[in-house]
């Protein structure tokens, strides 16, 4: 039946199908526990993912700018199949409408309860990370040095021992590329690597005031000058994002490619560690005594249950 009525409606349903389909992966993305990579395998379009984002080239790119020429028109026109743009412009947009609304969600709740978002979080992370290795073979002593490097990585990240280089608009960049690139990975969230890294309340704060912002000046309320504000650090993060999609993720699948099982078990581990992260949100907010940690460990539980929940409906989560 579905079949049938994708037929009669033709490139319209499937584009709308593409787009359901970014909202899925977008949503998942936006909060750590779930990956977009793990959605698009669950949904069946991994592996046209891939393929479309490793096709993004600058090769690819320059013949699509040359299409103005009558003689590179030809060339121009492969291009743009083999980049898969018909079905990445739909995805992408999917994506960033799911992103979009959660952000304005995350800002609100981040301020108004953030005990309970906080922890609802540190159960979904630390149930994604059992579910995941689960999965996953320890058979050796390189699974379980592979595994705890990237526990170790993330713990002493979330402990702010080791930080990324720079600081404001050199560190959203890499936080864009970073957490962009994790986006297309089974079982790395890229909201969980921005919780990491401690920019995951404030780019969805910037990206809420951005979009608000527009929507002021589009009624004749706001000004230029607040849409550029926060609509600079939006801009920085997604050129880190495309930076990330042609450098850092070809290499972590270069990795997958190579060292399947090592790179997994690393890249769990790094979930394992980041497990504490939110705690540093938290603490921001209340001092951490008994009673918030109490509360913060039964919204955990809550957070633990919904994805053994997901888990259990999806039949299972495999990491690749």
């Amino acid at each position: 039946m579905l079949h049938a009525l994708e037929q009669r409606l033709g490139p319209r349903f499937s584009v709308l199908r593409v787009y359901c389909y970014g909202l899925c992966m977008g949503t998942a993305d936006a909060l750590p526990g779930v990956s977009g990579g793990t959605v698009a395998l669950l949904l069946g379009f991994y592996g046209r993912l891939i393929a479309a984002v490793t096709a993004l080239t600058p090769g690819r790119a320059i013949d699509v700018l040359r299409g103005y020429d009558a003689e590179q028109r030809g060339r121009a026109k492969e291009a743009l199949l083999e980049m898969d743009l018909q079905f990445l412009l739909p995805l992408g947009v999917g994506m960033v409408t799911a992103v979009a609304l959660i952000a304005g969600a995350v800002t609100a709740l981040s301020e108004s309860h953030p005990i309970a978002l906080f922890g609802f979080f540190i159960g979904l992370i630390a149930a994604s990370a059992i579910v995941l290795f689960r999965s996953l073979p320890f058979a050796t002593s390189r699974h379980a040095l592979a595994a705890a490097a990237g526990t170790a990585l993330a713990l002493l990240v979330a402990a702010n021992v080791l930080q990324l280089p720079g600081s404001g608009a050199v560190l959203i960049f890499l936080s864009g590329g970073l957490a962009i690139s994790a986006m297309i990975l089974p079982g790395v969230s890229g909201s969980l690597i921005l919780i990491l890294l401690g920019q995951y309340v404030f780019l969805s704060s910037q990206l809420t005031a951005f979009l608000q912002s527009i929507r002021d000046f589009a009624l004749g309320n706001g000004t230029i000058a607040g849409v550029v504000e926060p609509g600079t650090t939006v801009v920085v993060f997604v050129a880190g994002g495309v930076v990330g999609l042609v450098t850092i993720a070809r290499v972590v699948r270069f990795a997958l490619d190579r060292h399947r099982e090592l790179t997994l078990l690393f890249l769990v581990g790094l979930i394992a560690g980041s497990v504490p992260a939110p705690l540093h949100e938290i603490a921001g907010a209340h001092a951490l005594t008994g009673d918030i940690l109490a509360l913060t460990a039964g919204w955990a539980v809550v957070g633990a249950i919904a994805l053994f929940a997901i888990d259990w409906l999806a039949g299972g989560f495999d990491p690749e």
